[in-house]
C-alpha cells in the first residue's frame, strides 16, 4: 500500500473520525483505524461498534492495499509533521513508514482482516435538510436528552418528517425541548427515528456553518447522515418515545416576554450560592413587569429583579437554575415568551418572533415555605 496527500487533508480526516474510536477495547483493532487506498483516493474509517464515522480524501494512491493503525499515535505522528506532503508505504509485515519533509517515522500496523464491517445502510427513506441548520436544531435539542440508561430511547433524540418539515425532540423527564424546519427534500413519505445523542453530537461537529445539503438515510436498524465526503452511520434507539405533543400544557393563562439575555444574567447572579453540595431551587415571584429572583442555601442568601412585558399576579415558582439557563441560552430568538398557569405546572419558553420553529417545557421544582 503507498500513498501521498496533504498533510492538512490527511489531519482533519484523522480528526474527524477518531471521534468514533474506542480509547479502550478487547478489540486492539477499535483503538485503530481504517485505512484503505483504492481508486478513488483515500477512505478512512473508526468505529466503536455503536457509531462508524467514515470519510474520504483525495490522494495520490501508487498501490491500493488497506491496513489499521492505532489512532492516538497516529494522529499525534501527522499532527506533529511539517506542513507538506505526507508519503505513506506500508509493506507485507505490515511495517508503516511515514515521511514528510525531514520528519520520518515507521510503525507497526495492524491487519485489516481484524477490523469489523461498518454497517450497511439500506436506503429506506432519506431527507435532505442544510447543514447549518441541522447543526443548529441538534444544538438547540439535544442538551435536553436523557443521560439516564433506565429509557435507552429518552438517550436519543426524536426526529419526526413529514410533509410539514423535520420535528426533533428530546425530553428526560424534567423538561422537553422540541425544535422545527422546514424540508429541502423528502424521499418515500414520512417516517421517524430515535437517533442516539452521543452520534448526534458527531453529526454537529462535522456539519460545520454551511448551506450544503446533509442526507438523513433511515434503514431497518441504522442511520446514515452523510456531510459531504464524512458517513456517519450510527444505530436506531427502539422503544416508545415519550407522546411530546400530549404532555405540553395547552392553557396557560400567565404570559410574560422577557430579554433572554437579561433573565439568564439574573439567574446567573442568583446561583453564586447554589452547588453539587448545596442544591437550591431559584425562587421567581412575576409581579406586573418585573420577576424577583432569589436563592438561598448555607453558603448565603442572593437576590436579584429582572424586568419584563406582562405580570404574574403574584405567582411564585421554582426551577432547577441550570436547566432555566439552557433553556434561554439555546432558544434561538434575543427575547422568548414564558407561559405558566401555577406553581407546579410546567413552564412553556417559545421564541417571541412568530416563527413557532422552537418550545422548551420545564418542570417546576416544588418549593417549600424555607427554601
Amino acid at each position: 500500500m503507498k500513498f501521498s496527500c496533504e498533510k492538512a487533508l490527511l489531519q482533519s480526516v484523522i480528526s474527524v473520525t477518531s471521534r468514533a474510536v474506542s480509547p479502550k477495547s478487547s478489540i486492539p483493532a477499535l483503538e485503530g483505524l481504517l485505512l484503505h487506498a483504492g481508486g478513488e483516493g483515500l477512505t478512512v474509517s473508526g468505529y466503536n461498534m455503536q457509531t462508524g464515522i467514515r470519510a474520504r480524501i483525495s490522494a495520490g494512491v501508487e498501490e491500493q492495499g488497506e491496513i489499521v493503525l492505532n489512532a492516538r499515535l497516529f494522529g499525534d505522528i501527522i499532527r506533529r509533521m511539517p506542513d507538506d506532503v505526507v508519503s505513506f508505504t506500508s509493506n507485507e509485515k505490515l511495517q508503516v513508514r511515514l515521511h514528510c519533509g525531514d520528519a520520518d517515522f515507521e510503525i507497526p500496523g495492524l491487519s485489516a482482516a481484524d477490523y469489523p464491517d461498518l454497517p450497511e445502510v439500506e436506503d429506506e427513506y432519506a431527507v435532505s435538510i442544510q447543514r447549518k441548520v441541522l447543526r443548529a436544531m441538534i444544538e438547540e435539542v439535544a442538551f435536553a436528552v436523557s443521560t439516564n440508561e433506565s429509557r435507552p430511547v429518552h438517550t436519543g433524540a426524536l426526529f419526526e418528517i413529514g410533509e410539514g418539515g423535520l420535528t426533533m425532540a428530546a425530553v428526560d423527564g424534567f423538561r422537553l425541548a422540541v425544535r422545527r424546519e422546514p424540508l429541502e427534500k423528502l424521499e418515500g413519505g414520512a417516517f421517524s427515528f430515535v437517533a442516539p445523542g452521543s452520534a448526534l453530537n458527531e453529526v454537529k461537529g462535522i456539519c460545520g456553518d454551511v448551506e450544503d445539503l446533509a442526507e438523513i438515510t433511515l434503514g431497518k436498524r441504522h442511520i446514515l447522515f452523510t456531510v459531504g465526503d464524512v458517513e456517519l452511520i450510527c444505530r436506531r434507539l427502539e422503544g416508545e418515545f415519550l407522546d411530546y405533543r400530549n404532555a405540553i400544557p395547552k392553557k396557560n393563562p400567565i404570559a410574560v416576554t422577557v430579554e433572554a439575555k437579561a433573565l439568564m444574567e439574573s439567574i446567573d447572579r442568583v446561583s453564586v450560592v447554589i452547588s453539587d453540595k448545596l442544591k437550591s431551587p431559584v425562587r421567581c415571584r412575576f409581579e406586573e413587569g418585573k420577576v424577583l429572583l432569589s436563592a438561598k442555601t448555607g453558603s448565603g442568601e442572593a437576590k436579584d429583579v429582572c424586568r419584563l412585558e406582562g405580570g404574574g399576579d403574584g405567582l411564585e415558582i421554582g426551577f432547577n437554575n441550570r436547566y432555566l439557563m439552557e433553556a434561554l441560552r439555546y432558544a434561538p430568538a434575543d427575547t422568548v415568551r414564558i407561559e405558566l398557569n401555577t406553581g407546579v405546572s410546567p413552564a412553556i419558553i417559545v421564541p417571541t418572533d412568530d416563527k413557532d420553529n422552537f418550545l422548551y417545557m420545564v418542570l417546576p421544582v416544588r418549593l417549600k415555605n424555607s427554601d
